[in-house]
């Protein structure tokens, strides 16, 4: 006769709401996150502490047997980065085990939902947790809050007594109001979840969480001015409309550029959500679009061989930066973003660890509520918030296939799901049924489209259409592709992220120098 024990039953529980965390590999990165997070702070601590105990003589410069000249410099430089990766590695170790933990609770508490796509479907497909964004989300933040004093530390070696005059009191806001931006779209993501807001409702939600955001970039003189792209200002000169031009091709948008970085998190939270519907497919998105960020990012940093760059054939390769240009601001900038996106992409990782196929977990609203407002909020303050956009080509494709749905022209079900074949267990290509003749904007809508391959339209014996496919990526990769398994279809929406990424980075340091002229920063 077995007996079954109040550990085995709990851990029954978490494998049944989380796929089993990898022991091995937590093993492994465990010490070496803490070993990250903690070496920064060896040359600071441990001589205060060795003298206060009376250890070893105060004459005794004990910090130099501590801090060799490479590392002091490497702090002096980036005093954080080391202890960034430490936080990142523990995000992902933190989400890969947190999960199973907290899942039963959710699912206590009716925060669940039957995965529509495996057999039984809606009426007895499995129960999986939902609104698991909240503890990722949670998780990020908690580390990134303990991270705080680490981008200062530097300053904690210094013999110049620490003040408002000398602390880095700019840096300092931009870090605060991005994390206060970030709690407050988790908020509202998880009021989301919680009370299934309706679409029209949720789009000011991204406006209230930027609102920090905004303020700063405007308290610590944001820029609203851009580059026009060579010979526009020329063009506008001719027209008469060179009052609007401050000098060269650059002209000052004023409230018009806010209007866009109030849209800008509306859209970067908003078009993730809308591309869902099956395992892992809105955590990849995120995936791939903070390793975009974190790439561009390294890209400004001077942290890289002389030699691998010389090897690479880049200009200057003693400065150790890939962008020659990179110098200044524009580091501090994007040294901010890596210490940012550094730790959501091991969250996203970790959570794709239980959403993948079959998920074992469910994002809901508040991941993407969480994941859009980071990027927004670190382009914004860092500047790039155009470079970003170009990261989200998929998103902006899937944007306006969805538009006739999402603005009336074509019935837009709740969810647009791909139609499941028990039987293949294959997805294939959902569709909207037309039971009466389409108005002719309708008709026309989805004729262009489909002229373009875009959708796959049906007629009845009168020449009307009867059905057309649901207006998605998902739908239209499916169309060309399909039928696929549900990982596969996953993979494929990954693919053309890291497409959409490759080309983004062709048009920002491509075409975008040809098209403005010279560097564009």
């Amino acid at each position: 006769m077995s007996t079954v024990t109040v550990a085995d039953t709990k851990k029954q529980e978490e494998e049944k709401y989380g796929h089993p965390p990898p022991l091995l590999l937590t093993i492994t990165i465990l010490p070496i996150s803490i070993a990250l997070i903690l070496n920064p702070l060896i040359p600071i601590i441990t001589p205060q502490w060795f003298s206060e105990l009376g250890i070893i003589p105060k004459s005794i410069d004990i910090k130099g047997i501590f801090e060799t000249k490479q590392l002091s410099q490497s702090q002096s430089e980036f005093p954080a980065l080391q202890a960034n990766l430490g936080f990142s590695l523990l995000s992902f170790i933190g989400i890969v085990w947190l999960i199973p933990k907290v899942s039963k609770s959710f699912v206590e508490k009716g925060l669940k939902g039957r995965d529509l796509l495996k057999p039984g479907g809606r009426i007895s497909g499995p129960w999986v947790p939902e609104c698991l964004g909240l503890p990722c989300a949670s998780w990020y933040l908690a580390l990134m809050m303990l991270f705080i004093p680490f981008p200062f530390s530097h300053l904690f070696k210094s013999q110049t007594p620490l003040g408002p005059e000398s602390f880095p009191q700019r840096e300092l806001t931009l870090y605060l109001s991005s994390l206060l931006s970030l709690l407050t779209a988790t908020l509202l993501g998880f009021i989301d979840d919680l009370f299934d807001i309706r679409w029209r409702h949720k789009l000011p939600i991204p406006i209230v969480a930027a609102v920090p955001t905004l303020l700063v970039y405007y308290s610590v003189g944001g820029v609203t001015t851009v580059v026009l792209p060579k010979g526009l200002g020329g063009w506008l000169s001719g027209i008469g409309l060179e009052r609007f031009i401050m000098q060269g091709n650059i002209v000052d948008l004023g409230p018009i550029y806010y209007l866009y970085l109030i849209l800008l998190p509306t859209f970067t939270t908003n078009s993730i959500n809308i591309l869902a519907g099956i395992n892992g497919v809105e955590v990849i998105q995120a995936l791939i679009i903070s390793l975009s960020v974190l790439i561009n990012d390294l890209l400004f940093l001077p942290i890289w061989s002389p030699s691998l760059l010389t090897l690479l054939k880049i200009e200057n390769p003693e400065n150790g930066r890939i962008l020659n240009w990179a110098i200044g601001e524009v580091v501090d900038r994007h040294l901010m973003s890596f210490y940012f996106m550094a730790p959501l992409f091991m969250i996203c990782a970790g959570f794709l660890w239980h959403n993948w196929y079959p998920a074992k977990a469910f994002p809901g609203d508040t991941f993407c509520y969480f994941s859009g407002m980071a990027f927004s909020a670190i382009a914004i303050q860092g500047h790039f918030s155009k470079t970003l956009i170009l990261f989200f080509l998929p998103q902006i494709f899937n944007f306006i296939l969805s538009c006739p749905q999402l603005f009336g022209l074509v019935d837009c079900p709740r969810h647009r799901l791909p139609f499941y074949d028990e039987k293949t267990n294959l997805l294939n290509p959902s569709k909207v049924i037309f039971e009466k003749p389409s108005p002719k904007r309708t008709v026309i809508s989805l004729k262009i489209l489909s002229f373009f391959k875009l959708v796959k339209l049906e007629y009845d014996g009168n020449g009307h259409i009867k059905s057309s496919t649901n207006l998605t990526i998902i739908n239209f990769l499916l169309i060309h592709f399909g039928p696929l398994r549900e990982d596969r279809l996953c993979l494929l929406v990954g693919f053309v992220q890291i497409i959409g990424s490759i080309i983004a980075f062709s048009i920002r340091y491509g075409v975008g120098s040809w098209f403005y002229g010279g560097d564009r920063r």
